[in-house]
């Protein structure tokens, strides 16, 4: 079997993660497959990706497609809609010769199977109408809730054989934009050897973000994402301030750990702004800035407390998955995917989505409860052991992909 996977973006944020394990142990449940892969733009994923053994390489996007994305217009009004279209029109005039490009790539390829791993590549799938191969698009995202992006794939629909969801709840709003496209939910995976519990290193946390040694006893608190405007950075703060007015003698550092790593400005914060966030709260000193983390391992092992924070849904929430995996005490969501096999007091706890109040009262009750904490990480790692292994990830895919050739053969 020979699988071309498809990424728009060469940087490793979520989608990216998921993809380089499912390679991985594509390799080990299949040696024999033939595993190919286009990036398009810059980035480790490429490097990564052939240290596996996948044959990748580069097809770059042109910037102004690249750069091109419709999550800047949710909650933006007319300004968003201008500045879309300002961008679209150079955006548009690329896309011609880059889909000519791409449809020559997958020809001199000759996949079994097209696998495309970002709404960008499901979109240039369009290159390759007209040619003898099925295309399965990994969704990890709420289509539904793009306008333009949504209308697209409406459109393009008879070109996806098959679509993959990362959690049931993606699963069924898929649905319900590809209408008749099957729909197989198969949840993210993590690699839980790597991802594991171990001794944290506080005061490494404390150089990353050039901060200076905490007091011995302080507990560390974490957000760990993407400067996306939707991971919630700004509640995760505001209940930071909260938690400060409450408990003011309590020894807590808060962590934001990401950056701004994809080229869509509109819908990403900057340090600027978090910072900005960080002094209006008088929080300056109690609040540290950890860059991007190829490895986060010893991040998570770090805090005390892992925080989720998004404010609208999350597909799923690798990140999640990797802090329970480590043993962490957990804050999260209960709108992410990931929390479609978790339970509220049993292995995390739960707030709603953009309340800030709840998340300070959920880390005052952890905070203030070292037996709680214990009882969280030990239910975590089980948990994720039991339903987030990306053996058990890629095994649910490959069983897709046969699925998909049998029935495209006949």
């Amino acid at each position: 079997m020979r699988i071309l996977f498809l990424n728009p973006v060469g940087v490793v944020g979520g989608a990216e993660r998921a993809l380089l394990d499912l390679l991985a142990c594509l390799r080990v449940l299949e040696p024999a497959l033939s595993l190919q892969l286009i990036a398009g733009t810059e980035g480790p994923l490429v490097e990564e990706a052939r240290a596996l053994g996948v044959d990748a390489r580069l097809l770059a996007l042109p910037p102004a497609l690249s750069a091109l994305g419709d999550s800047g217009l949710r909650g933006r009004g007319l300004t968003g809609g201008v500045r879309f279209a300002r961008a679209a029109v150079p955006a548009l005039l690329q896309l011609a010769s880059h889909g000519a490009e791409l449809r020559r790539a997958v020809r001199e390829a000759a996949p079994d199977l097209v696998h495309s791993n970002g709404i960008k590549t499901h979109l240039l799938t369009a290159a390759t109408a007209g040619l003898p191969v099925p295309r399965v698009w990994h969704v990890h995202d709420f289509l539904g809730e793009r306008p333009l992006v949504r209308r697209a794939l409406m459109g393009l629909k008879p070109l996806a054989t098959a679509a993959i969801a990362n959690s049931q709840a993606v699963g069924d709003d898929a649905r319900a934009v590809l209408g008749g496209v099957p729909v197989h939910v198969v949840p993210n995976g993590v690699d839980v050897e790597r991802f594991s519990p171990g001794p944290g290193d506080g005061a490494h946390l404390d150089v990353l973000a050039a901060l200076p040694p905490a007091p011995e006893g302080t507990l560390r608190v974490g957000l760990v994402a993407t400067y996306a405007r939707w991971k919630g950075h700004d509640v995760f703060l505001e209940a930071a301030a909260r938690l400060a007015r409450q408990a003011p003698t309590l020894p807590v550092r808060f962590y934001l750990v990401g950056g701004p790593l994809y080229r869509t400005p509109l819908s990403q914060f900057t340090e600027a702004e978090l910072r900005g966030h960080v002094e209006r709260h008088g929080l300056t000193g109690r609040v540290g800035f950890v860059p991007f983390q190829a490895d986060p391992t010893s991040v998570y092992r770090a805090l005390d407390v892992f925080v989720h924070a998004s404010t609208r849904r999350e597909p799923f929430g690798l990140t999640i998955a990797e802090a329970l995996s480590c043993g962490r005490a957990a804050v999260i969501t209960r709108t992410s995917g990931a929390a479609e096999a978790l339970h509220d007091a049993e292995d995390v706890l739960t707030t709603d989505p953009g309340d800030a109040g709840a998340l300070a009262r959920a880390l005052l009750r952890l905070l203030g409860d070292a037996a709680l904490r214990e009882r969280l990480s030990a239910a975590a790692r089980d948990t994720a052991v039991r339903s987030f292994s990306r053996e058990r990830y890629a095994r649910d895919i490959l069983g897709v992909y046969r699925r998909v050739l049998s029935e495209t053969r006949g």
